[in-house]
C-alpha cells in the first residue's frame, strides 16, 4: 500500500461526486477585515464551522486508516470460520459480537486483529497471494455523533476525503487520488475512489460508512474493499459484492 500521510488535510472548492476535474492544491487563506459589531456572530460561525471541520476530519483519518490497515496482514481466525454459512456462491460471515453480517467469496480466509485506535478489525482475503481484500474497522465516536450527517453531506465528506488523501500537486508528485463515485443510502455513504503511488499499481478502494450503536456508545463501521489494477478481472465484482452485502444485525 502507498504511504500516505493521515494527518494533514487539503482545503479544497466543493465539486460533484462525478467530476473527473483534478483536485487543486491547497487554498491560501484570505485575512479580512470585520466591522467591531459584527465580530460575535462572526466568532460563533467560524467556531461552529470549525467543529464541522473536525468532525469531518475525524471520519476522514478513520477512513484513510481504515484503507491503509485493509493492506496489513492480520492474524488468520480459524475460529472465524464457524460464524461462516454457506448461501449460493457466497459464504455470510456473521459477527455476533459487534453485530454485523457480510458476504465474503466462499473461499476466501478471515483475519482478525485490534490495531491502535480501532476496536475491532476482520479482514477478508484469497487464500492465494493477492493484494485485493476487504475489511470491517470499528471505531468509537462521540455521543454527539448520532448520524453519518453529523459528519456532514457525502458529497463534501467524499470531497474532502480525497483532498486530504490527493498529494499529485506536490513536486516531486505524490499519491495521486481521485474521486469516481459516492452516495447516501440507507444510513450509509457510499464511496469509491482510486489511489495510485508514481511507478506502482492504482488501486480502486470501495467503502461502506455506517454508524450503530452497542447500548452503550456508538460506533463507527468502514468496510473498505481495494482491488489492485491488475487482479480487477479477478476480484473486482467479488470486492463490490461483498462491501455492498454489508449489514447490521
Amino acid at each position: 500500500m502507498a504511504s500516505i500521510s493521515w494527518l494533514s488535510f487539503l482545503h479544497m472548492r466543493p465539486a460533484p461526486c462525478h467530476s473527473t476535474t483534478p483536485l487543486a492544491a491547497p487554498l491560501t487563506t484570505l485575512h479580512q477585515h470585520h466591522n467591531p459589531s459584527s465580530l460575535s456572530s462572526t466568532g460563533e460561525e467560524q467556531a461552529s464551522s470549525s467543529y464541522a471541520v473536525h468532525r469531518r476530519q475525524l471520519l476522514i483519518h478513520t477512513t484513510a486508516a481504515a484503507a491503509l490497515l485493509a493492506s496489513t496482514v492480520l492474524v488468520p481466525n480459524a475460529s472465524a470460520l464457524n460464524d461462516v454459512s454457506t448461501e449460493e456462491d457466497v459464504r455470510i460471515y456473521t459477527d455476533d459480537v459487534n453485530k454485523f453480517k457480510i458476504a465474503i467469496p466462499p473461499d476466501w480466509q478471515v483475519g482478525t486483529g485490534e490495531p491502535n485506535g480501532f476496536k475491532s478489525i476482520t479482514a477478508f482475503y484469497p487464500q492465494e497471494t493477492s493484494n485485493s481484500n476487504v475489511s470491517v474497522a470499528i471505531t468509537g465516536v462521540g455521543p454527539d455523533f448520532t448520524k453519518m450527517e453529523s459528519f456532514g453531506k457525502v458529497d463534501e465528506f467524499a470531497e474532502t476525503l480525497i483532498g486530504g488523501l490527493d498529494r499529485s500537486w506536490q513536486r516531486p508528485p505524490g499519491v495521486a487520488a481521485k474521486l469516481i463515485d459516492c452516495k447516501s443510502s440507507k444510513g450509509f455513504y457510499y464511496i469509491e475512489y482510486s489511489l495510485q503511488n508514481p511507478g506502482e499499481s492504482r488501486r480502486t478502494l470501495y467503502s461502506a460508512i455506517g454508524m450503530a450503536s452497542n447500548g452503550w456508545y456508538n460506533r463507527l463501521y468502514t468496510v473498505t474493499g481495494q482491488v489492485v489494477e491488475e487482479e480487477t478481472d479477478k476480484y473486482a465484482s467479488k470486492v463490490k459484492k461483498a462491501v455492498a452485502s454489508f449489514s447490521f444485525i
